[in-house]
C-alpha cells in the first residue's frame, strides 16, 4: 500500500513522543485513507495498534505520575499545615527579595587578609542598611572544600534588583572591589538569586552557621513545583524553626540571572550554632514521619542525582 509523498513523509515527520491525538490524528491519515494501494511491504494494523498503544500508555504514565504528585501535595498540605492553621495564616508568596553573591577562592595565606577586607566593607553594608537600600548582609566561610570550589563569599539582600545593584556600583567606585586579597583570588564567580518564600529575625551573629541545598527539578516536574513544594513542605518547617529560636533566617532562591541550567532551586538557613543543625535535621524526620507522602511528593519533582550541600560559618546582618 502506498501513500503519496506527501503524506507518508507527514507520518514519518511525527516523533514518537509527539503527542497521542497528533499520532493518531496522522497515523489515521495514512492507514484508513482510501486513496492508497496495499502492497507486501506494508505495516499490518497490529503492529500499529501495539505502537499506538505504547506511546498512549506511555503518555498516560506520566499523567498519572504527575496526578500522583499533585495527590501527594495535597495530602502534605492537609497534614502538615492542616494541624497549625490555628496558629500560622496560610503560606503566601511574598515580594521577591534578590540576593546578590561574590564566590571567591583565596588561597588559604590570604584567609587573615580576608576577614579584614570583610570587615573594611561593613561601613557600606551598614549604611545600606540604614537608609533601606537592602535588608541583610553578610559573609560566609566554606567549611566543606572542594577542589573547585569557593573558600569564602559575600552577600547582601534588597527587596529590589536595583538595590542589590546600587551596592556593588559602591564596592566598585569605592576600590573595594580590586583590594590585593580579592586579587589573589584563584577563581571568582558571580550570582544573584530571588525569594518569594523567605524570613528571618532582625539582629546580627557572628559565627553562625549557614547550611544550603542544590536541588533540580525533574523535566517533568509542573511549573509551580517550587511554590508547591515552598507551601506544603518548606516554609511551614522553616517557620517552625524560626519561631523556635532553632534558626535566624531562611529562604528558598532561584536564580534571578540565569547562569546555571534552568529548574534548579536552592533552601538556605542561618543557624544559630551547632546544634541548631542537629535540631534542624531532627525536625525534618519528625516531619516525614508525621507525613509519609512529604518524601515521595518532593522525590517525584526533583532530580536526587544532581542534589549537592553546603555548609559554612557566617556572619550576618538583618533589618
Amino acid at each position: 500500500m502506498r501513500l503519496p509523498v506527501g503524506r507518508r513523509e507527514a507520518f514519518l515527520s511525527v516523533p514518537v513522543n509527539a503527542p497521542a491525538n497528533e499520532i493518531y490524528k496522522t497515523a489515521k491519515l495514512w492507514f484508513l485513507t482510501r486513496r492508497f494501494v496495499y502492497t507486501s511491504a506494508t505495516p499490518r494494523m497490529p503492529k500499529l495498534k501495539w505502537w499506538l498503544d505504547y506511546v498512549r500508555m506511555k503518555n498516560m504514565n506520566r499523567k498519572l505520575w504527575r496526578v500522583f504528585a499533585g495527590l501527594c501535595a495535597l495530602a502534605m498540605s492537609a497534614v502538615w499545615t492542616g494541624p497549625a492553621r490555628a496558629q500560622m495564616s496560610e503560606v503566601k508568596e511574598k515580594p521577591p527579595m534578590y540576593s546578590y553573591v561574590g564566590f571567591w577562592n583565596i588561597p588559604r595565606a590570604q584567609w587573615g587578609e580576608m576577614a579584614k577586607a570583610n570587615a573594611a566593607d561593613q561601613k557600606i553594608l551598614d549604611k545600606a542598611i540604614a537608609n533601606g537600600t537592602i535588608v541583610g548582609y553578610g559573609n560566609d566561610v566554606n567549611l566543606v572544600h572542594q577542589p573547585d570550589g569557593e573558600t569564602h563569599d559575600d552577600w547582601w539582600s534588597a527587596m529590589s534588583m536595583a538595590g542589590v545593584l546600587n551596592v556593588l556600583d559602591q564596592f566598585y567606585k569605592s576600590g573595594a572591589s580590586t583590594t590585593p586579597v580579592l586579587v589573589s583570588a584563584t577563581k571568582h564567580w558571580d550570582s544573584i538569586f530571588v525569594s518569594r518564600h523567605y524570613n528571618w529575625h532582625s539582629g546580627s551573629w557572628k559565627d553562625a552557621y549557614t547550611h544550603g541545598s542544590y536541588y533540580k527539578l525533574k523535566p517533568d516536574a509542573p511549573n509551580d513545583a517550587v511554590e508547591t513544594l515552598s507551601k506544603n513542605l518548606i516554609v511551614p518547617l522553616m517557620e517552625k524553626l524560626l519561631a523556635e529560636g532553632t534558626i535566624h533566617e531562611y529562604e528558598v532562591d532561584t536564580e534571578a540571572i540565569h547562569t546555571e541550567t534552568p529548574g534548579t532551586f536552592w533552601i538556605f538557613y542561618i543557624s544559630a550554632n551547632a546544634e541548631g543543625l542537629d535540631k534542624v535535621n531532627a525536625a525534618l524526620r519528625e516531619a516525614l514521619k508525621a507525613n509519609p507522602l512529604g518524601g515521595p511528593a518532593f522525590g517525584s519533582m526533583v532530580d536526587f542525582t544532581a542534589h549537592r550541600d553546603y555548609l559554612a560559618r557566617t556572619n550576618a546582618t538583618y533589618k
